[in-house]
């Protein structure tokens, strides 16, 4: 179970959606945004309604076999939104967001700021179910694509505000290039795993 990664298509997206949903409940970034836990639940399956199916167009969604574990990838080139993408969504993630929208707009400002230019792999989301994670399966789904990059000669790129995740980031090759604080918000650090 959730040994094989595999691209997902459209008709895999609403499992995809429910796994990021329930993997990021307690996100640090995501909590600051939208305190309130039960809001965040409902809040986060309609954001990742709208990320899921953007990033496949950007790049491509991967999970695991049984949905334990989602990576959203944007393919270089593609990290950052455009007019087109943004004008898609930015009723959605209004409804979303709500009066929480400018603490949202000012953590993917501070993203977007951080973010070095150049060609790289995004990993713009990864996420595991809680009855499943600690085994494994998170690092699975990124060195699924890493591998992928590595043919390609390309880094890499991640961000977290989920001090936990820096270890397993450097384990699998990511190294920090940044840390900053959003004002009055989570720190986040800002992470490049150059090709191998």
């Amino acid at each position: 179970m959730g040994d094989v990664i595999e691209q997902a298509g459209p008709r895999d997206f609403p499992a995809a959606m429910e796994t990021l949903a329930q993997a990021f409940q307690k996100d640090p970034a995501l909590s600051w945004i939208l305190p309130d836990s039960r809001h965040r639940a409902h809040a986060l399956r309609s954001l990742f309604r709208v990320l899921v199916p953007a990033d496949a167009r950007a790049g491509l969604v991967l999970r695991s076999d049984d949905d334990e574990a989602v990576s959203l990838w944007r393919a270089p080139g593609q990290a950052d939104s455009g007019v087109l993408e943004f004008l898609r969504n930015v009723l959605p993630l209004i409804a979303t967001f709500g009066t929480a929208l400018p603490r949202g707009l000012k953590v993917q400002g501070s993203i977007d700021a951080h973010r070095p230019k150049g060609r790289f792999w995004y990993l713009h989301y990864v996420g595991v179910r809680p009855e499943h994670q600690g085994k494994g399966h998170g690092g699975r789904i990124i060195r699924a694509q890493t591998a992928v990059a590595d043919a390609e000669g390309l880094p890499c790129w991640l961000e977290t505000a989920t001090p936990e995740n820096v270890p397993l980031y450097e384990r699998l090759g990511f190294e920090t290039q940044v840390e900053w604080d959003v004002q009055g918000g989570p720190h986040f650090w800002g992470m490049m795993r150059p090709a191998r």
